[in-house]
């Protein structure tokens, strides 16, 4: 991030979306089939980075996300929060923080490679 750039226009400038026009109903919370595994739910999420609350770079959420882009299709503001959680991802990758180290993934010979390649990409810079 450039030394006076704001999470949010970081945000913008991955994703190309303006987390200012969320006003915080809740719909992508309520409609994301995988909150029980976050640690925050999506609309904290976009208001963390609202609030340039960098305590979002070490979260969770934003790695559990699937993309099934449920959040995007109810968003009354059209904001494409999977885009945000994505741009959250690679702003962490970019401060060098990987969700996971692939060295410490237990006997991978019984995954699909799909699945492996996959979760090396979405969580490794």
């Amino acid at each position: 991030m450039e030394l006076n750039e704001t999470l949010a226009e970081r945000v913008e400038y991955i994703s190309g979306q303006n987390v200012y026009l969320c006003y915080q109903c809740g719909k992508c919370s309520g409609d994301c089939p995988i909150t029980d595994a976050m640690d925050f739910l999506p609309s904290t999420i976009i208001r963390m980075v609202q609030l340039d609350d960098k305590d979002v770079l070490n979260a969770k959420a934003p790695w559990k996300c699937q993309s099934c882009f449920m959040c995007t299709v109810r968003c009354p503001r059209g904001i494409d929060v999977a885009k945000v959680m994505e741009a959250v991802r690679q702003i962490t990758l970019r401060a060098g923080i990987n969700a996971v180290d692939m060295t410490q993934v237990p006997d991978i010979s019984e995954m699909p490679p799909i699945a492996i390649i996959g979760a090396s990409r979405k969580m490794q810079g």
